[in-house]
């Protein structure tokens, strides 16, 4: 959440940069709403005050036997004047918190203008897009035709998108998940954990989710305690800190989970019904930095190279492009996409993003550190996919398929799987 006293002190500033991303900011509203808060609590305090002399007068006249009545009755208006102007206050903070909770963060001058992914700006390639002597079939005709792939009985079970793997298929996933999370721990200094996938309302509103996309999600709730499946471990992972001051020594945090995630895509209906692409249900690694507000672009570029080394273990030809301020995030100041080569569709598709969230979700998660004066400071929070399972199934699929309908298996996976090969008909080959 924005400081509102910050976005009134940047002005026009505040509202260039938020146009980039399509947000029209009111300043003369947001002006009238601090206004109004500020002279409520003002009121109130200079009628506290009153109150509290009106009260030593009456004790004191009440002592010499004086007829204090009157000053009674004027204690008891201050009091009611004192109760309607809190609950005034109470009003417009609540209507100013609305408003500060549906700004989305300001993007950094790096991020290109553009409002959709045509206006992204390619950064670099690695590797090459795999050339066939074949016309490549796409993840949905490979997997179903080894058997590993069932979307039909998922239907069956939950309704589209939605999907079953199975066999070697399911061995595949738990190797990419533990593939994943062996170069984070490991490799990069991670530090992997175990998270709800249900979470509160409060949580949700720390990272950015709630209040603006809470048609995007699946809520549900235990007796009179509303929960909320989660989208993303990011949301749990950023949380763990809400409310906390981090000793400033102890930072930068790397955290990382894999976990099931849940979206409703309730804006995306018509993209990508076909395969594994956008389902409601999938399972992810998840990289979560918390630093200082300073270092947090040096970060990014660090928990960017840490999801590549992913996609370069699988020997997958993958590009990173900054995405366009109008097509970032909610809660993102810059992010770099990563996208991986698809060969059934020509082009790269988005695998990670990574982005950089400065002290937008800190300061609605009330997560903070000291600085060198001791003073309290919002940290800078990063989150980034290291990598999604699914996509990264699709495009080994993909990208590693021979002319008979079987697919060669990258070395890395080779000590978590014990086979090399997945045959056409789905069995696993040394």
């Amino acid at each position: 959440m924005h400081d509102v006293r910050a976005l009134i002190d940047m002005g026009d500033e505040a509202v260039r940069r938020l146009a980039r991303r399509g947000y029209a900011l009111d300043l003369s509203s947001l002006e009238s709403l601090q206004s109004r808060r500020n002279q409520s609590i003002r009121t109130a305090d200079d009628l506290r005050a009153e109150s509290k002399r009106v009260a030593q007068e009456v004790q004191q006249k009440a002592r010499a036997g004086e007829d204090i009545s009157e000053l009674k009755e004027n204690a008891r208006k201050l009091k009611e004047q004192i109760r309607e102007l809190e609950a005034e206050q109470e009003q417009v903070q609540a209507e100013l918190r609305d408003v500060l909770l549906s700004i989305p963060n300001l993007p950094l001058d790096d991020a290109p203008d553009g409002d959709s992914e045509d206006f992204a700006v390619e950064v670099r390639r690695v590797g090459n897009p795999p050339a066939f002597s074949f016309d490549p079939k796409d993840h949905v005709d490979l997997g179903e035709a080894m058997g590993i792939l069932d979307f039909r009985r998922a239907t069956k079970l939950s309704g589209p998108r939605f999907s079953v793997v199975r066999g070697v298929g399911a061995a595949l996933e738990r190797a990419l998940a533990t593939l994943f999370l062996d170069l984070h721990t490991r490799r990069h200094g991670y530090v992997e954990h175990s998270v709800p996938f249900l979470v509160s309302r409060k949580t949700m509103t720390g990272t950015g989710q709630l209040p603006k996309f809470e048609e995007d999600l699946f809520a549900t709730g235990v007796a009179d305690r509303e929960l909320f499946l989660i989208p993303t471990a990011e949301v749990p992972l950023t949380n763990l800190y809400a409310d906390e001051i981090i000793p400033r020594a102890e930072l930068p945090l790397a955290l990382t989970a894999h976990t099931p995630c849940f979206r409703s895509e309730a804006g995306s209906y018509g993209r990508d019904t076909r395969g594994i692409l956008r389902q409601h249900q999938f399972s992810k690694v998840e990289m979560v930095r918390i630093c200082a507000a300073e270092e947090s672009q040096a970060e990014l570029e660090k928990m960017t190279s840490h999801a590549e080394a992913c996609l370069k273990e699988l020997d997958l030809a993958y590009r990173v492009v900054t995405l366009a301020a109008g097509d970032m995030g909610f809660s993102a100041q810059l992010t770099y996409d990563i996208e991986v080569w698809l060969p059934s569709q020509h082009t790269y598709r988005e695998i990670s993003s990574v982005s950089d969230c400065g002290t937008f979700q800190a300061r609605r998660a009330g997560i903070r550190t000291r600085d060198a004066q001791g003073k309290s400071t919002p940290v800078a929070t990063l989150n980034g996919s290291g990598l999604p399972i699914g996509r990264t199934l699709a495009a080994l699929l993909e990208q590693h398929q021979q002319q008979d309908g079987s697919v060669v298996l990258p070395e890395a996976l080779v000590p978590y799987l014990g086979f090399r090969c997945i045959a056409a008909d789905g069995t696993p080959e040394a």
